[in-house]
C-alpha cells in the first residue's frame, strides 16, 4: 500500500474542537430540561434569530407553505418518496413474527413492535436536506411508529418551503421549526408545548450529533453520525473525470469531509489529482469541497483488490463507490461500509436522494458494528417463551435449579426447584423419554 496524496489532520485540533461541542451541548440539555420551552425559545433567538409565536406549524401554514412550492418540485418530491416507501415496505417485509417448540409443550417466539413515538431530524446549516424528511419519516411510518414528529431548523428567518413540504408529504404528525441540539433536547425530555418521544433519528452538525450522543440511554437513537463520507475503489478501467466527479460531489458537504480513492492503477491516481484541481476551478461549491479535499482527501495505491478490499474494510466508510471490472468481488468480500454502489452507473447521489435505500448511514468507522437506518430499528424485537406441558416445566426447571445453584443465586434456584416440585410427576414417563427437540 503507497500513499499518492495522504490526508492533513490536526488530531489535537479536533480533540478540542470536540471538547467545546460537548461543553456547549451539556449546558444546553441541561437549560431546556430545567427550563422548558423558554429555554427552546431564547436558543431559537440566539441561533436562528427566529421567534415565532408557536414553533408547530399548523394545518392552515403547512398548506400555504406548500402552495410555494411549484407542483413540478412537489411530483419530484413524490417520485423519491415512493421509491424510499418500497424500498422500506419491502424491507418490512424480511421481518416476520417468530413461534416455534423446541421440545413438546415448550414454545419460545418473538413479536415485531414499533415503538411508540420518534422525533425526525432534518438538517438545515450549509445546505437543505430535504432528503433527510423522507428518509426518516416515510421509514418510521412503514415500521408503523404511533406518533412521528419532525424538526427543521428555519432558513433565513422563515420555513424552507420544499423541505416543510417534503415533510408534510412524509406524513408528519407535527412539525416543529426548532433546529439545533435544543431540538433534540426538547423532543427527548419534552416541554409544556412537545410531548417527548422514544428515539431520535436523523443526521445533523456535530452539535446536534453530540447531542443524540448525550440524549442516548434517556431514548434510543438511530447512530452517531459525523461528517460524509465517500470511497472510491477503481482499477485502470475507470477515468479520472468520474472519479473526481463522484469524490467531490459528496465532499462538498463540508470542509471536514473525507474522500478517499483506493486504486490498482497509479496512472488513475496521479491522473486524478491532476482532474481535481481542473474541476475545482469551475465546481460552484469549490471553496468547500476543495478544502475537504485538501485535507481529508487520500489517494492510496494498492497491489491487488484482495488488498484494496483489507484497506477498505479497515477505513470502513459511509459510502463506498466501486468502479472496477468485476463490481460484484467487492459486494461479496467487503464486509464494512454504510453503503456500496456498484459500477459506472449510480452514484452516492442516487442513494442520497432518490434512488429508494436510506441515506442515513454509519460514519467514522460506525460501520465495522452498525448498519445504516432502516425500518427495522424502529421496529423492537421482543421474545416471548410459554410451556403447556408440566413433564416440559419439570424438565427445563431441573436444568434451570442445577445451573442457578453453580452461579450461588438461592431465588432464581427457588423459582425452578418450585415448578419441579408442582408439576415434576404429572405427566408420564413416556414424555421423557420422547423430549427431543421439535424439528
Amino acid at each position: 500500500m503507497q500513499y499518492l496524496k495522504k490526508a492533513f489532520r490536526s488530531q489535537q485540533v479536533n480533540e478540542g474542537q470536540d471538547e467545546t461541542v460537548s461543553e456547549t451541548v451539556t449546558r444546553i440539555l441541561a437549560d431546556v430540561r430545567a427550563r422548558g420551552m423558554a429555554a427552546v425559545r431564547d436558543y431559537s433567538r440566539r441561533f436562528d434569530n427566529f421567534d415565532p409565536p408557536s414553533f408547530r406549524l399548523s394545518r392552515n401554514e403547512l398548506d400555504a407553505i406548500g402552495a410555494e412550492v411549484p407542483e413540478a418540485v412537489k411530483a419530484d418530491l413524490a417520485f423519491a418518496q415512493a421509491q424510499i416507501r418500497n424500498f422500506a415496505e419491502a424491507q418490512r417485509r424480511t421481518l416476520r413474527d417468530l413461534e416455534y417448540e423446541p421440545y413438546p409443550g415448550i414454545i419460545l417466539g418473538h413479536k415485531n413492535i414499533p415503538i411508540e413515538s420518534v422525533a425526525c431530524y432534518v438538517p438545515g446549516g450549509r445546505y437543505p436536506l430535504i432528503a433527510s424528511a423522507h428518509m426518516g419519516i416515510i421509514t418510521a411510518r412503514v415500521a408503523e411508529v404511533g406518533r412521528v414528529i419532525a424538526f427543521t431548523p428555519p432558513t433565513g428567518g422563515r420555513p424552507h418551503a420544499a423541505t416543510i413540504t417534503a415533510m408534510d408529504m412524509a406524513g408528519a404528525d407535527e412539525i416543529y421549526l426548532i433546529g439545533g441540539a435544543h431540538a433534540l433536547a426538547a423532543a427527548a425530555y419534552g416541554t409544556e408545548e412537545i410531548a417527548s418521544v422514544n428515539m431520535l433519528v436523523g443526521p445533523g452538525n456535530a452539535y446536534v450529533a453530540e447531542a443524540k450522543r448525550q440524549l442516548f440511554g434517556r431514548v434510543g437513537v438511530d447512530l452517531f453520525a459525523g461528517p460524509t463520507e465517500v470511497l472510491i475503489i477503481a482499477d485502470d478501467s475507470a477515468d479520472a473525470e468520474m472519479v473526481a466527479v463522484d469524490l467531490l460531489g459528496q465532499a462538498e458537504h463540508g470542509p471536514d469531509s473525507p474522500a478517499v480513492l483506493i486504486t490498482t492503477s497509479r496512472t488513475l491516481g496521479l491522473d486524478l489529482i491532476v482532474e481535481i484541481e481542473r474541476q475545482l476551478l469551475t465546481l460552484e461549491t469549490a471553496e468547500v469541497a476543495g478544502r475537504a479535499w485538501r485535507d481529508h482527501g487520500e489517494i492510496i495505491l494498492v497491489g491487488d483488490h484482495a488488498e484494496a478490499v483489507r484497506v477498505a474494510d479497515e477505513i470502513a466508510s459511509e459510502h463506498v463507490q466501486i468502479l472496477t471490472r468485476n463490481a460484484d468481488y467487492y459486494l461479496d468480500n467487503m464486509r464494512n461500509y454504510g453503503a456500496i454502489f456498484l459500477g459506472e452507473m449510480t452514484n452516492v447521489a442516487y442513494g442520497d436522494k432518490v434512488i429508494g435505500t436510506n441515506h442515513v448511514l454509519p460514519t467514522q468507522g460506525a460501520a465495522r458494528y452498525t448498519g445504516g437506518l432502516w425500518v427495522g430499528k424502529f421496529i423492537k424485537t421482543c421474545t416471548y417463551q410459554r410451556v403447556t406441558e408440566a413433564g416440559a416445566s419439570a424438565m427445563i426447571g431441573e436444568y434451570g435449579s442445577r445451573l442457578c445453584a453453580l452461579e450461588s443465586l438461592a431465588g432464581h434456584k427457588r423459582q425452578n426447584d418450585l415448578r419441579v416440585e408442582r408439576f415434576g410427576n404429572r405427566e408420564p414417563s413416556a414424555w421423557r423419554l420422547g423430549r427431543e427437540p421439535v424439528e
